[in-house]
């Protein structure tokens, strides 16, 4: 099953390894230096530029990890 999160891009459930908020985790230090660290390897994906990010999708598929950036929210995407 994969789950759509918004734009064109949709990943696999099974890849999924955490669907965060973006307003309540990105004010903790270990987020942001996370986030940061993702940034600078490449790995964030941005899935709309024309909304505000509502939500980050960690996955991880191969020793591979990415974060996507959604306008959806993190409450629509558990559904």
């Amino acid at each position: 099953m994969y789950l759509h999160l918004g734009g064109d891009i949709s990943v696999k459930i099974k890849n999924i390894v955490a669907i965060m908020d973006m307003e309540t985790t990105s004010v903790s230090k270990i987020t942001k230096d996370f986030l940061k660290i993702a940034q600078k390897s490449n790995s964030v994906v941005n899935v709309n530029y024309e909304e505000l990010p509502k939500s980050y999708v960690i996955t991880s598929e191969n020793d591979e990890t990415r974060v996507y950036i959604s306008p959806i929210s993190s409450q629509t995407l558990l559904k």
